[in-house]
């Protein structure tokens, strides 16, 4: 049976995107089946990681959310070599980058039920080991049903006030709606940071595991979201940070 993992943050410009887009490529490493839905589709950008362009007969989620079209034409197989030759595979659900659609589906809506079925017809369809919900940051609707279905929340966050703050309410609201799982990763950590204290700090404030710390770097700023990280700097302290996160998500949700 496929597991779900929402990754979600209180604010933008956490690196939630690019997480689920390292985590889907670590779990290919793993011989996993992974499908990756950008459900932030004010702003679509796991597709950039992949470096995946619509053709212009491609479908993409809004396609499946408001037109009925069949979510397995909204799927794209996005496979880097190294995945595939570990007997991997991921498959990509963008969102539309087009202003007017953002717009419509901004004023229209969209019934979360019907993607919440989705994900799981998918995944018996493609036979996936995991299904990573890529998810919009703060707290709507839509994302709460989300995180709500989730084998496993990841909550993304920086060091930061406003972020610790804002970080607090999204868990205790997923805890009131009994999300499973709540994992805290911590992304762009400085070096001067202690690792101990800032571990002590989130344990003591929210309750729940951090599960990755994952550093500051000026290497992944300068590959600017125009590759997968874990690809390029295999031996980088952030890959190896995601790769751990990886390892345990596999150990206890597909054991």
């Amino acid at each position: 049976m496929s597991h779900i993992i929402a990754v979600h943050s209180f604010r933008g410009g956490t690196g939630k995107s690019n997480l689920s887009a390292n985590l889907a490529t670590c779990l290919g490493l793993a011989g996993k089946r992974v499908a990756v839905f950008d459900t932030d589709l004010a702003s679509p950008g796991v597709h950039v990681l992949f470096g995946y362009e619509a053709a212009a007969d491609d479908l993409v989620l809004n396609d499946f959310l408001q037109a009925d079209a069949p979510i397995r034409r909204c799927s794209h197989e996005v496979t880097p070599d190294p995945v595939r030759h570990a007997k991997g595979a991921i498959y990509l659900l963008p969102g539309s980058m087009q202003s007017d659609r953002i717009a419509r589906l901004l004023r229209e809506g969209y019934e979360v039920e019907k993607l919440n079925d989705a994900m799981f017809s998918l995944a018996d369809e493609l036979k996936l080991d995991c299904v990573i919900v890529d998810t919009h940051p703060g707290i709507n609707e839509e994302t709460l049903l989300s995180t709500a279905i989730a084998d496993s929340l990841l909550m993304v966050m920086r060091p930061d006030t406003q972020d610790y703050l804002g970080t607090a309410v999204a868990i205790e609201v997923a805890q009131r709606l009994d999300a499973a799982d709540i994992r805290l990763v911590m992304n762009k950590f400085p070096d001067h940071f202690d690792p101990a204290s800032t571990r002590e700090k989130v344990s003591s404030t929210y309750g729940v595991p951090l599960a990755a710390l994952l550093p500051l770097s000026e290497d992944l700023l300068t590959l600017a979201s125009s590759g997968l990280a874990v690809l390029s700097f295999p031996n980088h302290p952030w890959t190896e940070q995601v790769r751990s996160l990886t390892q345990s998500l596999i150990d206890d949700l597909m054991g």
